[in-house]
């Protein structure tokens, strides 16, 4: 398999298992205008490589994710200006959908994606995770909603992900106040699987799930993401219809016939990419 090369990640290959690193440890891994556009080239080829089962998102050096860049921040007037008010309100508008599309591509790849956070996972590092199947913290993380103390509303997907995943009113105290909630906290509100002592320990936990989850069949792998999230999405009624129409198009599978012959010889399932 050959991986692409890029200049904010650093992408390393566990057998079928991709890890995304971000790579940007002396900016404590601040999104900047290349870093966003990259995770999205990424998680487009991890979806479209039949070798990667799972991704595991990870970050070098000290912190996870600081957020976006202050300087691409301070870009954005430049970026948009245009003599007429309008048009320069629409392209912000398409700039900031821009970017929750970069992170959305994390929650449209069929992969599972299990995030590892150390350290700081603030303001767009938030966003990022929260597109994520699982995440999983060491004990020195810190989360916040940061982006109230820059006197701006969240854009692109914490307010809209995280109230599907823990009480909608911590959100909103997070949201409104800013302030850093640790690891503890954050495993017990159900936004984290688990925390482990220390980043090594963390890396290696969430390797081996990933490992874990590349020995299933990677067809009813992808089916549930997608069954999990359409179910999330809508009603309860809607959401059976679809995994009814799912399991009618590929419940009669090869990988089928693999785990129930695996299971009558007592061995381990043996599933094509």
């Amino acid at each position: 398999m050959t991986l692409p090369m890029f200049d904010t990640l650093a992408l390393l290959h566990h057998d079928k298992v991709l890890e995304v690193r971000l790579n940007r440890p002396d900016k404590s891994n601040a999104l900047n205008e290349a870093m966003w556009q990259e995770i999205r080239s990424a998680f487009q080829w991890a979806d479209s490589e039949p070798g990667v089962r799972a991704v595991v998102l990870t970050a070098a050096g000290r912190n996870f994710c600081a957020g976006i860049d202050l300087a691409m921040l301070a870009g954005v007037t430049a970026r948009i200006a245009d003599a007429d008010e309008a048009r320069s309100r629409e392209k912000l508008h398409a700039l900031i959908r821009d970017l929750q599309d970069c992170l959305s591509s994390i929650e449209r790849c069929r992969k599972p994606v299990l995030a590892a956070i150390q350290g700081a996972c603030l303001g767009g590092g938030l966003d990022m995770v929260a597109c994520c199947d699982m995440r999983y913290a060491s004990a020195d993380a810190v989360f916040a909603i940061r982006e109230i103390d820059l006197a701006m509303v969240a854009d692109v997907g914490s307010l809209q992900r995280l109230p599907k995943l823990i009480s909608p009113g911590l959100v909103r105290e997070w949201a409104y106040t800013g302030r850093d909630v640790a690891a503890g906290e954050a495993a017990s509100s159900g936004l984290v699987n688990a925390t482990m002592p220390d980043v090594e320990a963390l890396r290696a936990a969430v390797l081996q799930i990933a490992q874990q989850i590349a020995t299933k069949s990677p067809l009813a792998v992808r089916g549930s993401k997608m069954a999990l999230n359409y179910a999330r999405d809508h009603g309860v009624a809607e959401g059976l219809e679809q995994v009814a129409s799912w399991n009618a198009a590929a419940l009669l599978s090869a990988d089928l016939h693999e785990a129930m012959a695996a299971l009558q010889a007592r061995r381990p399932a043996r599933y094509p990419d």
